[in-house]
């Protein structure tokens, strides 16, 4: 698929809802929207359901939440409104945010409703078809975004009550061994293990910042013709954490084998023009001032165990019936990342 082609297709079955009730709420809670409206899904792997919006005035996107009995704090549209709209008041690239809503009546959970904006969003993180300078501009502005992000004063756009500060990395890895007990349908030994280690490797430095909690390639949308971000989405996993978590989650793509969820592997880097993994850590700490990174094994094997976690998730709500994707009985993917964060743990 192209990569300035949305991924679209029809609604699925499970995330129906009455459009001319939706149509309703829109012209009366979106400045200039006019009919008649059309709704299509985005396929593929959010976690929120994800629609197309066409209609006389424009083209919009709906999230919201997904039917069902949800996991605790999981899938809060109202969070990834809230910090978007902030972002968006500093120039910081985001969509517009048009508006939120919290009455279940109107599609069943709560959602809200963004611009859609054309662009490019790469869903092969080896860049095929590039040359290699274009492949290095477009994972320099990858780096350089979030940098700017983690630059950005919590309190100064309004969210200093985003999350709790400090102790980021214990409160995580808590909940992320809550979200997978309740999802858990199999024991995982790579899973147990990181569940036993990791918090005893908790680093001591506790620097705050806005952390987008699920930064990487496939996650930005890029100008038409420019290696520029226009936007950053899915701020899903958001809060007030650790910008060390977000470098780390964002150097996963070296370690992947996943073609879905995005991979490197295969790929002589010295030729294409995408960095190692160590340079591409390097120019992240000199843009943010940074001698280094302590103890980044920790990090990157944190970000791979809370992925697997989320991954369990989200197999369990396919394997339910209400998901975004057809049920499955192939959780192979947490099994492989539960495997690669304790590799990653465990390396010298």
């Amino acid at each position: 698929m192209d990569a300035g082609t949305p991924n679209l297709g029809e609604v699925r079955a499970a995330h129906r809802l009455d459009e001319t009730v939706l149509a309703r709420w829109l012209e009366a809670n979106v400045e200039g929207y006019a009919g008649p409206l059309s709704v299509r899904q985005f396929q593929g792997g959010a976690s929120n359901p994800t629609y197309l919006l066409t209609a006389g005035s424009g083209r919009y996107v709906m999230r919201k939440k997904p039917p069902g009995q949800l996991l605790a704090s999981a899938h809060q549209v109202d969070r990834e409104f809230r910090v978007m709209k902030a972002l968006g008041e500093t120039g910081f690239p985001v969509p517009k945010m048009r508006a939120l809503c919290e009455d279940e009546s109107v599609v069943g959970t709560s959602f809200y409703v963004m611009d859609f904006l054309e662009g490019r969003i790469f869903r092969d993180a080896r860049l095929p078809g590039m040359t290699p300078a274009e492949r290095a501009a477009i994972y320099d502005e990858l780096n350089a975004v979030l940098a700017r992000l983690h630059g950005i004063d919590p309190d100064a756009v309004g969210l200093s009550d985003y999350g709790r500060p400090g102790n980021y990395f214990e409160r995580q890895i808590g909940r992320w061994i809550k979200q997978y007990r309740g999802a858990e349908t199999e024991t995982i030994p790579a899973m147990e293990a990181l569940i036993e280690a990791l918090p005893q490797r908790i680093p001591a430095d506790e620097t705050v910042g806005i952390a987008h909690g699920d930064y990487r390639l496939e996650n930005v949308m890029f100008h038409p013709t420019e290696p520029r971000i226009i936007a950053v989405l899915d701020w899903e996993l958001s809060t007030l954490g650790h910008p060390w978590a977000d470098i780390a989650y964002n150097c996963i793509l070296w370690h992947s084998r996943s073609e879905s969820w995005g991979t490197l592997d295969g790929i002589d880097l010295a030729s294409s023009g995408i960095p190692t993994e160590e340079d591409y850590v390097a120019a992240y700490c000199r843009r943010t001032g940074r001698d280094g990174i302590p103890d980044f094994n920790f990090c990157l094997a944190f970000s791979m165990f809370r992925l697997a976690s989320i991954g369990q998730g989200v197999f369990k709500r396919n394997l339910d019936g209400i998901g975004t994707r057809e049920p499955s009985t192939d959780n192979s993917g947490t099994w492989v990342l539960a495997e690669g964060a304790l590799a990653v743990l465990n390396r010298s």
